[in-house]
């Protein structure tokens, strides 16, 4: 299964860009993962919220096919344990989901249009993180989830 991250806005921090390259490397060896970053959008000053999040959705949207499965990473998405979040994984796997696309919109969040696309809406905590953040700690649970999946030994209970 090809599993894409999709996300708004380049990452400057080098202590987050570490710990996203140490597991997308450790990635490689259970799928395919691609991390896709949209550059910012020029002159956000000059555009509403909803305006920001309408040109930011239609930037997400381009990144998504109509076969593809996608998760939006949003606080009002269904919280899971790393235990539930490789189960479900694995039952997309089964379920013949070829590509998997997961989606971190900007500042306010999704566009309508992409609410609307979404298969799925998953949140990673009740708290709220930066974007850059979710990155990292999204690509450690990806990696967790196989971990679980194949009974190695990194997740404990």
């Amino acid at each position: 299964m090809k599993i894409t991250l999709v996300c708004i806005g380049k990452t400057d921090d080098r202590h987050i860009l570490d710990g996203i390259e140490v597991y997308t490397k450790r990635l490689k060896h259970y799928c395919n993962f691609q991390l896709q970053v949209i550059p910012d959008l020029k002159n956000v000053k000059n555009l509403s919220q909803e305006q920001q999040k309408e040109k930011e959705g239609a930037l997400l949207l381009k990144s998504v096919s109509n076969q593809d499965f996608v998760i939006l990473l949003d606080e009002r998405g269904k919280e899971l344990s790393s235990v539930e979040f490789s189960a479900f994984l694995e039952k997309q796997m089964v379920s013949s989901v070829s590509s998997l696309v997961l989606l971190i919109g900007g500042p306010y969040g999704f566009s309508e249009e992409v609410y609307n696309r979404g298969n799925y809406k998953l949140s990673l905590s009740r708290m709220t993180f930066s974007h850059q953040m979710i990155r990292m700690f999204f690509v450690e649970q990806l990696y967790r989830a196989y971990t679980i999946m194949r009974g190695e030994p990194y997740h404990h209970e």
